[in-house]
């Protein structure tokens, strides 16, 4: 072989390696908090107010700001739904609730002939080991001889629930109590929420397991005046504070840092990673560990700062230094809301609260996130290394919550509503590839959470271009980043749970909400909407250009009449009639009954293509 013919060969199969290389599958870390407001990160509220605090007060936020700094940043993303479990599963989709026909916290299969693969089982195809830890709330199950079966959509899956039936964390639910610290009880009891302090000892809290067991009677008050326990209650159904109450929303963690329920899921993570191609332990619970042959598609789910709100005692004391603005909910403002709306206030209502209350619940709130923060940022450094170590390309995607939360906005603590606080939740990408996501940049047109899925496909290297991606809702940030895709002039949504069947639409100017269904039976009367009155709709509108906080609905003021016209039949004809699927899963909408065997799939489509991200108002 001469030189000519040496060198010709040299460079071929250096093109193949350069080729091959440039090619190659990134490392990609999902992080998902859960119930987190955009505003309780800094580096969000200096991007839309030019201040580092929120409205509220201070915010702590170093890690999630640090990605900020190094990758791109869309701070205009909107969820599909206000609710975790439909919100959950529009991600892992990337299908709109109407498109999916997952609509609230019921369980549904993958038998009908609208299911389609989920995000991670598309990464496994593609080559990829997946792995998930923490919470994850996509109810999916499958159909085995016409049963309703579980089904993993993750290789590895370290979930909450292991972590809790191993009673490592400070709080959880055993699936069965037979007996607490050495003594039996009467009779096993399931479900049962426990409080775990640093010294082992464990607190149930349950006003059965003490009616039931008078050895146990006391020990949830003693949990609560241990933990500075503040529970929910309302006045308006005229409730007071109980030590049963149904949810905590302030208090101090039994347990120090790292040793948390979300501090579990961060060692899980990182533990993970270090042990390469061997076994490791999560309590008694053993999983391999990560292969480094392979790329790595892992989410990780944390539950911060749903509750219990339980910041570490740390995080707590500092931020117990901080006084907060509280917001105020005003007659006017709630005479004039949408019955769904008032419904969800209702039953969700804060404004009863004391003053000082008021001000543990947004300190410990915000403590918490901080707290999470700090977990975050472990757990990325670790993705980073591990990915550098092993000379791999990565990519990492946060997203600021399943949905958002009301600190008293609107007199409310809760989520479930269409109003910004509930919806707004931004998304940081940062890759090692800055071409594709550049460091410090700020996209402000908007993106939604159907979006995530097609991006981390494409980034993966799947050609979602192709008819078997045509089910796919979402656009790829990369090409949004890049202005390759035109901007959309709108979000839209659609969630069930608390407030009823309910779709909105929001642009750069206002909001706008209307019923879709007179219930949630699901496969009838889908076109209710289409000749129910304006009245019957329920409408609420809100000229955010001037009211961003959404106190004044306009949707019966007649200076509005034309604007809302316009968007309730661009938003009624996406929802109702382009691509509309509604199935009975067989089980029920609230996730209490897990027997989803449904598979007839109910259709809309009279306005095919309505959905094209563009909309005129001032025609």
């Amino acid at each position: 072989m001469n030189n000519k013919a040496i060198l010709v060969l040299l460079l071929l199969v250096t093109g193949i390696k350069f080729g091959f290389a440039q090619q190659q599958q990134p490392n990609v870390l999902w992080v998902l908090t859960d119930d987190q407001r955009l505003d309780a990160i800094s580096t969000f509220n200096k991007m839309l107010t030019g201040k580092k605090e929120s409205k509220l007060g201070y915010v702590e936020s170093p890690n999630v700001d640090r990605l900020a700094e190094m990758g791109t940043t869309f701070i205009n993303t909107y969820c599909q739904a206000q609710g975790c479990a439909p919100s959950r599963a529009s991600m892992h989709s990337g299908r709109y609730p109407f498109r999916s026909g997952v609509y609230q916290f019921e369980y549904f299969n993958n038998n009908t002939d609208n299911s389609y693969p989920l995000l991670p089982e598309q990464m496994a195809k593609l080559g990829y080991q997946t792995m998930h830890v923490g919470k994850l709330g996509v109810r999916i199950r499958t159909l085995k001889n016409d049963k309703s079966m579980n089904y993993s959509i993750y290789q590895t899956d370290i979930d909450s629930k292991i972590i809790e039936n191993e009673g490592l964390p400070e709080w959880g639910k055993q699936s069965v109590v037979t007996e607490i610290n050495g003594k039996k009880l009467v009779k096993p009891m399931k479900n049962i929420t426990f409080l775990k302090d640093k010294d082992g000892t464990f607190y149930y809290v349950s006003e059965k397991l003490e009616k039931d067991n008078p050895q146990f009677a006391g020990m949830a008050k003693e949990a609560y005046e241990k933990y500075n326990l503040f529970y929910e209650y309302n006045t308006k159904k005229k409730e007071k504070q109980t030590v049963f109450g149904p949810g905590i929303i302030g208090g101090v963690s039994p347990q120090p840092e790292g040793k948390t329920r979300d501090g579990y899921y961060t060692s899980s993570f990182i533990d993970f990673l270090k042990n390469e191609n061997k076994k490791f332990n999560v309590g008694s619970a053993s999983f391999n560990g990560v292969n480094n042959s392979q790329p790595l598609f892992a989410h990780i789910g944390y539950d911060f700062p749903h509750t219990p709100v339980l910041p570490p005692d740390s995080y707590r004391k500092r931020f117990q230094k901080h006084n907060y603005s509280i917001p105020k909910l005003t007659d006017e403002e709630y005479k004039k809301m949408a019955k769904a709306f008032q419904k969800r206030v209702n039953g969700s209502y804060s404004d009863g609260f004391t003053e000082v209350e008021k001000q543990k619940m947004v300190q410990d709130y915000y403590a918490f996130c901080a707290y999470g923060d700090n977990l975050i940022g472990q757990s990325v450094d670790a993705f980073i290394e591990y990915s550098k170590k092993n000379k791999q390309p990565w990519m990492i995607v946060y997203v600021c919550g399943d949905h958002g939360w009301k600190l008293n906005e609107h007199g409310s603590i809760a989520k479930n509503t269409p109003w910004e606080i509930d919806s707004h939740n931004p998304i940081i990408v940062v890759s090692s590839d800055k071409k594709k996501f550049p460091a410090g940049k700020v996209v402000t047109d908007y993106t939604e959470f159907v979006d995530i899925a097609p991006t981390i496909l494409n980034a993966a290297g799947a050609n979602i271009q192709k008819s078997e991606f045509k089910y796919l809702d979402g656009l790829d940030l990369e090409k949004i980043a890049s202005g390759k895709i035109p901007a959309r002039d709108y979000v839209i949504g659609e969630s069930h749970h608390s407030i009823g069947p309910r779709a909105y639409i929001r642009t750069k100017e206002y909001m706008f909400s209307v019923a879709t269904r007179p219930n949630s039976k699901r496969g009838e009367n889908m076109d209710w909407a289409m000749k129910a009155t304006y009245k019957e709709l329920d409408p609420a509108l809100y000229y955010t250009a001037k009211d961003p906080d959404e106190i004044n609905n306009l949707a019966f003021d007649p200076n509005y009449q034309k604007v809302a016209e316009k968007l309730k039949k661009k938003l009624l004809d996406i929802v109702i009639g382009d691509g509309r699927a509604e199935v009975n899963w067989g089980g029920d909408n609230f996730g209490k009954n897990t027997n989803a065997i449904g598979t007839e799939v109910y259709r809309s489509n009279f306005a095919p293509g309505a959905h094209d991200y563009k909309l005129n108002l001032k025609n």
